[in-house]
């Protein structure tokens, strides 16, 4: 008799994966803020995914996905997500507000991906998707009274840009996660690098690139190894296993260990309103994510030939990515 795993045991693993990629990238903000420190923001980004592609091309095969999409995927969810976010947050963004407001990409992404994909989230999903956008709207009302709205605006585009990039990873189904991550960070660096001597002047990032202090190069490291590498390794590698609402709710945590973080590094102490913001989005978070469709069984459809292996189908109908296990 063949062999069965529940989804509801797979499902254990892969929400660690996701709980560990939101505090990688809850911690990011923090990080990116102070790291910014006399370093223009288009340079900073550039720095960031020149050390997520090198050395790491060299070892790891490019996704089987085509350049296009490739291409495409670095420009969205890397590029623009993260010269925008740099950019607001240079131009006085809270670190922990960006946490919260870029986390609009939930709703955004859930949106992309019913007209790009036909994805339609169940009414479980979409209850706790609403529950959780409210909470973070109630924290960002409460906060927008001492938010520049300029990188406010700005924020909310880097959301935009990080949702089209969901879809698209959803979309191109790429084997590895880390494998996308690294050769779609190629896209990153020159127009990063471009735009800053341009709007910035070649003095200014000549200046910054021989006074790096300590710290500039530690917060570099971090985005690019554990915000980059690992977490949006596992993120892609999630976006292509799942239903993009399936995966995306986890995000909601993300803004919730920024505050934190902000609070502790930074003095940026949390309001009522964004601790009860908070509780609420961890609320529509339990409602997206707890399915009781979880104790369905992965289903084993043998290869062809005789005696070969069984081949897993996840509920969907996307293969099993055993990188993930």
């Amino acid at each position: 008799m063949m062999a069965t795993a529940t989804m509801e045991d797979v499902t254990l693993k892969h929400s660690a994966l996701a709980l560990l990629v939101a505090l990688l990238w809850g911690l990011n903000f923090v990080v990116i803020d102070e790291g910014l420190d006399g370093v223009p923001p288009l340079l900073f980004v550039a720095l960031r995914f020149i050390l997520v592609a090198v050395p790491a091309i060299f070892f790891v095969k490019p996704p089987q996905i085509g350049w296009r999409n490739v291409v495409a995927i670095g420009f969205f969810m890397s590029f623009g997500q993260f010269a925008l976010l740099y950019l607001a947050l240079h131009l006085g963004m809270p670190a922990g507000l960006a946490s919260l407001v870029l986390q609009t990409q939930v709703i955004l992404t859930v949106m992309v991906a019913a007209g790009l994909l036909g994805e339609r989230p169940s009414g479980r999903q979409l209850i706790g998707v609403i529950v959780g956008t409210l909470g973070l709207g109630v924290v960002i009302v409460g906060h927008s009274i001492v938010a520049p709205w300029v990188p406010l605006v700005i924020t909310v585009g880097a959301a935009l840009s990080w949702a089209i990039g969901n879809v698209l990873s959803r979309r191109a189904k790429a084997a590895s996660g880390l494998s996308l991550v690294v050769w779609s960070a190629l896209v990153v660096p020159l127009p990063s690098a471009a735009l800053a001597v341009l709007l910035d002047g070649p003095d200014v990032v000549w200046l910054a690139l021989t006074h790096l202090s300590g710290f500039a190069i530690l917060s570099t490291l971090y985005t690019a190894v554990a915000a980059s590498l690992i977490g949006y390794g596992i993120w892609n590698s999630l976006m292509a296993r799942y239903p993009t609402s399936a995966v995306v709710p986890f995000t909601l945590l993300v803004p919730v260990i920024g505050i934190a973080a902000a609070w502790l590094v930074q003095g940026e102490v949390p309001t009522v309103t964004e601790i009860l913001g908070g509780a609420v989005m961890l609320t529509g978070l339990a409602t997206a994510v707890i399915s009781t469709g979880n104790r369905r069984r992965l289903l084993e459809v043998p290869r062809s030939g005789a005696g070969a292996e069984p081949q897993r189908l996840d509920p969907v109908g996307d293969k099993v990515d055993d990188s993930l296990r």
